[in-house]
């Protein structure tokens, strides 16, 4: 059975040729070592996905997790696993330097946790949550919080959580009932229930910090009232060491489709005296501080999105190369390989030429978010954070939807022995379908583009993508080849008919707003795939130059044959796209719900 195996030399060239990694990021060392930082980093990375993590995906899959007397307990082999990766500093890669953090590049940080999840997706929730956690402390947390908790998360002793859910409220956080009583020493005791809180309890750290959001007595009703907590599972002593037992429990485990290996648990806040938590800034603020939180969640997701996809591909590129079934269609007297049937190579291509444009696009955005951190000009910053705003829902949403089909797909090229476990490939197909549902949905992902993102600012962020669009355009139109041609048109077909949809949107919002909702998930789906043309074409070009620069290395000309492929099936979906927009949002709108 195949196991995953870190695709470097992609990951490399996104890295370098597409994100701009090492040229355009902050290091502190020369760029020389730079590379060689980055070089070890993504060597080792690989290595422990494929010798550690990897192998514990299946079994994991089988073994699940299960509670016994209040404790939640993880899959054979994850307890040594998390330790190990924890003791090699893998999960304070990108954190705060002062907080004992490496602080490299989220970018690279990016690589390394794609090959996480595409090598064990169950396991990678931990550490990405915590991370989130870290994000929200860092940026809200008070000196006596940060100094408390961030070091032990940081190093990766102590997890961390969200707990936003309640069974009476699902995605409508205005409709959370959680209560947060001050007490006399200046904490509150928290009462409530959290549903679907992932990683919310295990025996893999001897603490966790949870984030809760809760109501004050008297907040405002809505999502104005709600605060942010920090409640940990053990109480922490003044001297940093753990002391008793906090009234904080998971009281039971939810069956999943998927992802069986992390545990999604049911958190019981208060049954006893109430749980001891410490306020996160000021009070009716939680919402903002929790979205510092869940937009990094939001990219992960993106990012299980494409590693998913990647592991699929994996899987189904092996079998089509071993399974031998049938003669091949120009007529071969003994049965071949399935991958030389043109509707295999077609599957397999399909899932290649996304894949390429999810990570070229989740690695540019990820290059963004740290130009928006630290170029030195504020302006630049500026713009850099409006387009990490953009595209985080179309990361979020356009990668998460793409990776469950690719995962599909991988299944039907196995045939029937995909949808029987044992081949593994099912696997994926199950563990895929949640990415499109938490951390808010492809339909939420779809409002919070339309509505922040693109009317908020006039379509502003929007605008200045189709410049950068236009102008790689430009330079693959200024070569003059015929090679090019193509891709010149499907592109430049794509860029005008997401202007289209763009002004229209802006143009309809106010006097319209079901109309151009009921479009939403259609928009999102245009950006990602014009979007990812951009990429491709960017990455087409690169290996162009690497050519006439004198290479021989079949890389190069792959890399070029994946982004005609793109343009040729996945560009032309753009014009049917932006006409759905314009003229098919109120169609949804004319029958009635008692229709239904």
């Amino acid at each position: 059975m195949h196991i995953y195996s870190p695709p470097l030399r992609d990951i490399s060239f996104a890295l370098y040729e597409l994100a701009g990694l090492v040229r355009d990021s902050y290091f502190p060392e020369s760029e020389e070592n730079a590379s060689e930082v980055i070089t070890a980093v993504l060597e080792e990375a690989g290595r422990f996905a494929a010798e550690v993590l990897a192998p514990l995906s299946r079994s994991g899959d089988k073994e699940g997790v299960n509670l016994s007397e209040g404790q939640v307990h993880t899959a054979t082999g994850f307890r040594d696993a998390y330790l190990r990766f924890s003791e090699n500093g893998w999960n304070a890669l990108s954190c705060p330097v002062q907080y004992g953090g490496h602080g490299l590049p989220r970018l690279l940080s990016a690589a390394v946790n794609e090959m996480w999840k595409s090598a064990n997706h169950a396991f990678s929730l931990c550490p990405m949550l915590t991370m989130g956690a870290i994000e929200a402390l860092s940026l809200y947390g008070t000196e006596a919080q940060k100094t408390t908790y961030l070091p032990n998360m940081v190093s990766g002793h102590w997890t961390g959580t969200m707990n936003l859910t309640e069974p009476q409220a699902g995605s409508d956080l205005a409709a959370i009932r959680t209560r947060a009583v001050p007490h006399h020493d200046g904490t509150y005791r928290l009462f409530g229930e959290k549903i679907f809180i992932t990683w919310g309890d295990h025996d893999m750290t001897e603490n966790i910090v949870h984030l809760v959001l809760a109501r004050t007595p008297g907040a405002p009703t809505g999502v104005r009232g709600i605060s942010l907590f920090v409640v940990p599972k053990y109480l922490v002593r003044e001297d940093g060491s753990i002391g008793s037992r906090n009234d904080v429990h998971c009281v039971s485990l939810e069956r999943k489709l998927g992802i069986h290996a992390s545990p999604t648990c049911v958190m019981a806040y208060g049954n006893n005296e109430g749980a001891v938590g410490t306020l996160v800034g000021k009070e009716n603020e939680g919402l903002k501080y929790m979205f510092a939180m869940m937009n990094a969640a939001r990219f992960a997701v993106g990012l299980e999105g494409l590693a998913v996809a990647e592991a699929a591909f994996q899987k189904a590129k092996s079998y089509a190369k071993d399974r031998v079934q049938s003669r091949a269609i120009e007529g071969s007297v003994n049965p071949v390989a399935i991958i030389h049937h043109p509707d295999v190579r077609r599957m397999l291509m399909t899932m290649k030429a996304q894949i390429e444009a999810m990570r070229g696009l989740a690695y540019t955005v990820a290059a963004a978010q740290d130009h928006a951190s630290h170029h030195p000009d504020i302006s630049v910053r500026q713009q850099q954070q409006s387009f990490v705003d953009l595209m985080t829902p179309v990361i979020k949403g356009w990668l998460t939807e793409t990776g469950n089909e690719i995962a599909s797909l991988g299944l039907q090229i196995h045939g029937g022995m995909g949808y029987i476990e044992e081949t593994g490939a099912s696997q994926y197909f199950r563990d895929a379908r949640i990415t499109t549902i938490y951390e808010g949905t492809t339909g939420i992902q779809a409002n919070d583009l339309i509505g922040r993102k693109v009317v908020l600012d006039e379509g502003k962020a929007a605008r200045h993508l189709l410049l950068q669009m236009r102008t790689t355009l430009d330079e693959m139109t200024a070569l003059k080849d015929s090679q090019w041609e193509e891709c010149v048109r499907q592109l430049a077909r794509g860029i005008s008919s997401l202007e289209c949809a763009i002004d229209h949107i802006v143009g309809h919002y106010k006097s319209n707003v079901q109309s151009v909702a009921a479009s939403g998930v259609i928009f999102l789906k245009l950006l990602g795939i014009v979007s990812g043309g951009w990429i491709m074409a960017k990455a087409a070009l690169a290996s162009g130059k690497q050519i006439q620069a004198g290479s021989t290395d079949g890389f190069y000309r792959t890399k070029i044959e994946t982004s005609h492929f793109y343009s040729q099936h996945f560009l032309p979906l753009a014009p049917a796209l932006a006409e759905i927009i314009i003229h098919g949002g109120a169609s949804v709108l004319f029958v009635s719900t008692d229709e239904f």
